[in-house]
């Protein structure tokens, strides 16, 4: 079993993730790549010898081999269907609220390393934490196991979700359906402003505001500020249909 220089030395971790990676049917090398992508960077901030890394700067790889691998499948399966379809189609099968529920489906809340003061809140609920753990395992096994192992997990557990996408219409993001909604029935596109920031560097949050014209219509706090505007969009769209 190989273990990064840099990486934890925990059995007890180190057990728990061999018995996730089996459940997977991942027959990796280097295990602490894996346990790498389950390490939320509260863990980092409060307790940097415990491990010097977290997950979250992986997102940088794992969107091109999962785009990569998600726009092949499109491609081929779908050759009717136009170009911006695709890529709606595209956008609905890597977006956060998918990939949470794909976590949530394979129980990975329960392999989430977080630091004390995460462990007694809500953290291992968040579908934002929950996408980026998906998220951070592609970047695992492409790094461990190259692209085809990395593509039976897509084709496997991540590329069937788009039955449900289709059938549900659940295509189009919050902030694509607000816009349409706003200008159609107001004849305004939405903006999103950041109203507030957090001072503390390792652990920003963004208060985003809605608005039409100079109107606020929604808020929302979140650590980043793109997923602030998602959540803000999903929300008001939600108080809407009320």
């Amino acid at each position: 079993m190989v273990i990064r220089k840099k990486a934890i030395q925990n059995e007890a971790l180190i057990e728990k993730f061999d018995k996730l990676l089996k459940t997977l049917d991942i027959k990796y090398k280097d295990i602490s790549h894996y346990i790498l992508a389950f390490i939320h960077r509260s863990v980092v901030n409060e307790k940097p010898d415990f491990t010097p890394e977290h997950n979250e700067r992986l997102e940088f790889l794992w969107d091109a081999v999962l785009e990569l691998v998600i726009t092949n499948n499109l491609f081929n399966d779908y050759p009717k269907k136009t170009e911006w379809e695709l890529t709606d189609i595209r956008s609905a099968l890597v977006r956060w609220t998918n990939l949470s529920k794909i976590a949530k489906q394979l129980n990975f809340a329960n392999y989430l390393v977080l630091w004390k003061w995460e462990e007694m809140t809500w953290w291992r609920k968040n579908d934002f934490l929950l996408a980026n753990v998906v998220e951070s395992l592609i970047w695992a096994i492409y790094i461990d196991l190259w692209l085809d192992i990395t593509t039976n997990f897509i084709n496997k557990y991540i590329y069937p979700s788009i039955n449900n996408i289709l059938e549900n219409n659940l295509v189009k993001d919050y902030k694509t359906t607000i816009q349409e909604f706003a200008q159609a029935v107001f004849e305004i596109t939405p903006s999103y402003r950041v109203l507030n920031e957090s001072w503390l560097d390792h652990d920003k949050t963004f208060e985003v505001w809605v608005y039409l014209k100079d109107k606020i219509v929604w808020k929302w706090i979140w650590s980043s500020k793109k997923k602030a505007q998602e959540k803000a969009a999903e929300d008001w769209f939600n108080n809407l249909k009320k």
